[in-house]
């Protein structure tokens, strides 16, 4: 009975993601047409005025300028949105998340480098298996290694330890960053909310869709002055 009731549930929130992922679908498809519309406008206009050498002209550059930066803004936000929605509709196949993990790594230690940031992969040989949708676990790692870097812009560690506790596969992404205070931690899993004048809102929150699309959870553990640590817990795969 338990288990019909577990089946049930997972069928609704599934309708649910494909239902989101749809209307997510068709809202981007009828608001790129007029932003393409609008930047391809703006483009010929800066072109016209940077022809031009009054200061008027320049004004009216400088205006379009920033509108184009505003319709790039929002082309991101609709990307992020698009992300969102589709978070929730993972297709779950066998994987090592160590293997995740050490491609992920490989990928940010240049970037981490130049801000002189050491990366320190900690991966339990003994790791079992999780089922994963790499692209999508992939999200989740690029939003918490973009993050803890941008936590850390004058150095310091970034580390991600893999292990067994409890009958869970745990990941854990730590940093030495600024931290973050109590009102933010409580907020950071709400849609749209950002501490960034130019973030989405959305990135934490899809992260958290992921995680839980793969039936596991996040949580973290952060405070001014001290880093934080975000944990993902994941069931292994027993089949």
């Amino acid at each position: 009975m338990e288990s019909d009731l577990a089946g049930s549930e997972r069928q609704r929130l599934q309708a649910q993601n494909t239902e989101l992922a749809t209307l997510a679908g068709g809202l981007a498809h009828e608001i790129r047409n007029p932003l393409s519309t609008i930047g391809m406008h703006l483009e010929l206009l800066g072109e016209d005025l940077a022809e031009e050498e009054s200061a008027r002209a320049g004004r009216m550059l400088a205006r379009v300028r920033q509108l184009q930066k505003e319709c790039h803004q929002l082309e991101e936000i609709l990307n992020a949105f698009l992300q969102f929605a589709r978070a929730g509709e993972p297709r779950l196949e066998r994987h090592s998340l160590n293997d995740t993990v050490r491609s992920y790594v490989e990928f940010i230690e240049p970037a981490a480098s130049e801000q002189n940031v050491q990366v320190s992969p900690h991966l339990d040989a003994n790791l079992p298996d999780v089922r994963l949708d790499e692209a999508l676990f992939r999200q989740v790692l690029t939003n918490l290694g973009r993050n803890a870097l941008q936590a850390m812009p004058d150095g310091g560690t970034l580390e991600f330890i893999t292990t067994q506790r409890d009958g869970q596969v745990i990941l854990e992404v730590i940093d030495t960053g600024h931290g973050m205070d109590a009102p933010t931690t409580e907020r950071m899993f709400q849609a749209f909310f950002s501490t960034r004048s130019e973030g989405s809102g959305l990135g934490l929150p899809t992260v958290r869709r992921i995680i839980e699309a793969h039936n596991g959870t996040i949580s973290c553990d952060s405070a001014p002055g001290r880093g934080t640590r975000f944990t993902v817990a994941l069931p292994p795969d027993n089949l």
